[in-house]
């Protein structure tokens, strides 16, 4: 057996010791970094992601270069488009995307919330041609929260 160094850390994220942003990869949702990524050496990024504005255009067809990418939902649901087959992700469902597969989020509840896991950290984001055309989303209720 080969004597390699580890370049894995321990990591304990509490729900106040990361802030929630913007200016992930959709201006739409809010993210919150789990420290995974700088434990791994940057091998697997962990991150929550939750619904900040109505969907509107979605995510756009794309797909993703990553070996392994899960999408667990924590709260609400979203639609996705996986190729050409629509499918609703709702809370306690997990997602396995196989790598390069393409996909669109369309539509999300305003309480949505998923853990995404994704190796490596640094993966990229392909915009590409959909093989067919998108349900439009349904408008969020009207509640004094989305009109304040």
């Amino acid at each position: 057996m080969l004597d390699t160094p580890t370049v894995t850390a321990f990591a304990h994220v509490k729900p106040t010791d990361t802030d929630w942003f913007g200016q992930g990869l959709r201006d739409f949702f809010l993210y919150r970094d789990l420290g995974v990524a700088a434990a791994t050496g940057g091998r697997v990024i962990a991150h929550l992601v939750k619904a900040n504005q109505p969907p509107e255009h979605g995510t756009g067809w794309h797909c993703h270069e990553a070996d392994f990418h899960i999408v667990l939902m924590l709260k609400g649901w979203a639609k996705f488009m996986y190729e050409d087959k629509e499918h609703l992700v709702a809370a306690g469902d997990c997602v396995h995307q196989r790598p390069g597969i393409t996909h669109f989020l369309f539509d999300y509840s305003p309480d949505m919330e998923y853990l995404e896991v994704v190796g490596p950290a640094g993966f990229t984001t392909v915009d590409v041609d959909g093989p067919c055309a998108i349900p439009s989303p349904a408008p969020w209720p009207v509640t004094a929260e989305t009109t304040a």
